[in-house]
């Protein structure tokens, strides 16, 4: 056993061990006043379980350039309960999941906000695998410390049983065959590389941008693009729960299919929708990953304060896929 590797044994145990992280959300973020979108927001806690894995001495970088082990999140579910705001400070701690099995890297993030106290602002499982990769060689094998939990290819159980989908891959449009009869919106995007990272597969932010893309083109789809509400109505989307399950590996330059259903519509202030993803590969359907998202609206009051609104008949309407 090399120093290295003896040392790894030790960083496994150290991942027992709660870690913490202050950070501020990304400029980029801030897309309506001074609010965090949900990606955003996800993207602190992705950045909080990265440095839970250096801190502990397992540095995505370093395990792939000497064993060839790509750090991917393979299941993120987020729950927002307090909106960030550009010069909030996110106050992060990081331990394993009670839930997690053997073999299974999965993590309790939460994040607090300073306020005139610390508020507990957001809760989320992530998992995490470490998906071996044959090209480049590596300079060393997988060290038994790390290898419960390599695989060869990424995919874990979702937390609910994907829709089958029946579709004729001879078709002429692959995407109303991938919407017909359904409350949804689909459209082909090209995975392009900066989806993508350790040079082949598309990364769980890749998903997370597709996500809130969904939702930007189902409602304009359906005449309540975010802009119109804006100028007609002062109202915003909100985002208190998202989740995204890695089911199948998505590689640069695939053409993927996403397809977002509208599912329910919960006391007229929230609605939930699911997304799935999909590539042909080998004469096949396949489906790469399934998620799901919770909207609601909220009016804007002022450049600091928004409150929650119900849905009036229009948005009900474009919800249920009908005109008014």
């Amino acid at each position: 056993m090399t120093t290295h590797t003896a040392d790894l044994a030790a960083s496994v145990l150290a991942l027992k061990e709660p870690s913490r992280l202050e950070i501020r959300p990304r400029y980029e973020g801030s897309n309506i006043c001074t609010w965090i979108g949900f990606k955003h927001v996800n993207y602190l806690v992705e950045e909080a379980v990265l440095n839970h894995l250096r801190q502990a001495g397992i540095a995505p970088g370093t395990v792939y350039e000497v064993y060839g082990l790509c750090t991917d999140i393979v299941d993120l579910d987020t729950r927002i309960l307090h909106a960030f705001h550009i010069d909030d400070t996110a106050v992060a701690e990081v331990k394993p999941h009670r839930r997690a099995k053997d073999g299974e890297l999965a993590f309790a993030v939460t994040l607090h906000v300073r306020r005139e106290s610390l508020l507990k602002a957001v809760t989320s499982t992530v998992k995490v695998q470490l998906r071996l990769d044959p090209r480049g060689g590596a300079t060393e094998p997988v060290p038994a410390a790390l290898a419960p939990f390599t695989v060869d290819r990424l995919a874990t159980a979702p937390g609910w049983t994907p829709e089958p989908v029946e579709v004729d891959l001879a078709a002429d449009d692959l995407v109303k065959e991938l919407t017909a009869g359904r409350n949804a919106y689909a459209w082909r995007f090209r995975i392009p590389y900066w989806y993508c990272h350790f040079t082949e597969r598309q990364q769980m932010s890749g998903y997370l941008r597709l996500m809130e893309e969904a939702k930007d083109r189902l409602v304009a789809d359906r005449g309540v693009s975010i802009k119109t509400l804006l100028d007609e109505q002062n109202w915003i989307p909100v985002v208190p729960h998202s989740r995204i399950t890695v089911l199948d590996e998505a590689r640069m330059e695939e053409d993927l299919y996403v397809v977002l259903t509208v599912e329910s519509v919960f006391k007229g202030f929230t609605y939930d929708s699911r997304m799935d993803t999909y590539v042909v590969r080998d004469g096949k359907l396949v489906q790469t990953a399934t998620g799901r998202i919770t909207h609601g609206y909220a009016v804007i009051e002022n450049r600091r304060d928004w409150s929650l609104v119900p849905f009036d008949d229009r948005m009900n309407a474009a919800l249920e896929g009908r005109t008014t």
